[in-house]
């Protein structure tokens, strides 16, 4: 008996040093982004293997993030906001109340907040089943309206980084500065973001249009729209992205299924 619990304990320990070996250490998207932005076939369907993820605009700016491993993320939550059953995941930035709430249900696990504490940034770099979740600090406005850059929150909001299935998937949150070298090389390789597009409350449309052409992702999702005409946004980011209007409001897509050519798709409610 003794024996074969022996031998039972060191085949578990086995396993999961295996599991562990095969668990990326480190961002995936970050170690990509100096690499030509066309993946070898062979590589993209071995990415394809690891399943769909689902994207579904919710409203304002939270996305819903539905992983092949079956984990569910909510994006800039305040809980207004709710498709289908509750996310395991959300993430929150505190520009204004409509992006977080300091009392989600307590059914959900994993909070975390787009800033710090005590004066320190938030520090983001966590594997929750088959996604990585890391985030880039980016300060912001204390008040709406002063563009004198003199009264900012510095590490305010967090633009998160999902990795999952092969894809480095971006939300850019309240975004209120432009990003810097050190940013850039901070969020790395893209191939899906999600911007604000309102023009005031976040930043304009020519500078949030220079960040979008820069991240040089295949889907852009634009969110945070108010009466901001979608045409005044698509004449800004350049000629070089296709427009694609969509009836509803999710999204599936692989690594594998990435447009050829870089693309706004717009859901439903955006």
């Amino acid at each position: 008996m003794l024996r074969a619990l022996s031998a039972l304990l060191s085949l578990l320990m086995m396993g999961a040093a295996a599991f562990a070996q095969q668990a990326p250490r480190s961002s995936e998207c970050l170690a990509m982004a100096g690499g030509p932005r066309a993946v070898p076939v062979s590589l993209r369907r071995a990415a394809a293997d690891t399943g769909e993820v689902t994207i579904t605009y919710a409203g304002h700016s939270t996305y819903f993030i539905d992983t092949p491993g079956g984990v569910r993320i909510a994006t800039d939550y305040s809980g207004a906001y709710q498709v289908g059953r509750l996310p395991d995941v959300v993430t929150m930035n505190r520009a204004h109340s409509t992006h977080y709430t300091l009392a989600p249900d307590p059914r959900i696990p994993h909070v975390l907040h787009g800033w710090g504490e005590d004066g320190k940034k938030a520090e983001i770099f966590e594997r929750i089943g088959d996604v990585l979740i890391r985030n880039v600090t980016t300060d912001i406005r204390r008040y709406y309206g002063d563009t004198s850059g003199l009264d900012m929150i510095k590490d305010g909001n967090s633009i998160f980084i999902f990795e999952v299935a092969g894809l480095c998937i971006g939300h850019l949150g309240h975004l209120h500065v432009k990003l810097d070298e050190t940013h850039f090389a901070a969020i790395g390789r893209l191939d899906i973001v999600m911007v604000p597009i309102d023009g005031t409350y976040t930043m304009s449309l020519d500078g949030i249009s220079e960040i979008t052409r820069r991240l040089r992702a295949s889907v852009v999702l634009p969110m945070h729209r108010f009466a901001t005409p979608l045409d005044d946004f698509m004449r800004r980011i350049g000629q070089e992205f296709e427009i694609d209007r969509r009836s509803e409001r999710t999204l599936k897509i692989s690594r594998e299924s990435l447009p050829a050519t870089r693309t706004v798709i717009i859901l439903d409610g955006v």
